[in-house]
């Protein structure tokens, strides 16, 4: 399962030290390592894209992967919140 950061984390600091910026192709991984390009797909809808790995988490039990709001557009999944999804790295 996947989610999307909220807007209140807008500007705060991720876990590589950057900070955090909707509008860019970034995610939150508990394992691998920051600058990790990856490969999400939706697979309610087969569309997917491509994230680079800038954060730690997420912290809710079931999830795997927490997208920018930029990359959960491009998979079409900001009005469902979570979703299943396949990552390829």
């Amino acid at each position: 399962m996947a989610s999307y950061y909220a807007d209140k984390y807008i500007g705060r600091k991720t876990s590589n030290g950057e900070k955090f910026k909707q509008n860019k192709l970034t995610a939150a991984h508990k394992t691998l390592p920051f600058g990790t390009k990856v490969k999400v797909t939706n697979l309610s809808n087969g569309q997917s894209v491509k994230v680079r790995i800038n954060d730690r988490g997420p912290f809710i039990q079931g999830r795997i992967i927490d997208l920018s709001k930029k990359a959960a557009k491009k998979i079409d999944m900001v009005n469902t919140g979570v979703t299943k999804v396949t990552i390829r790295y």
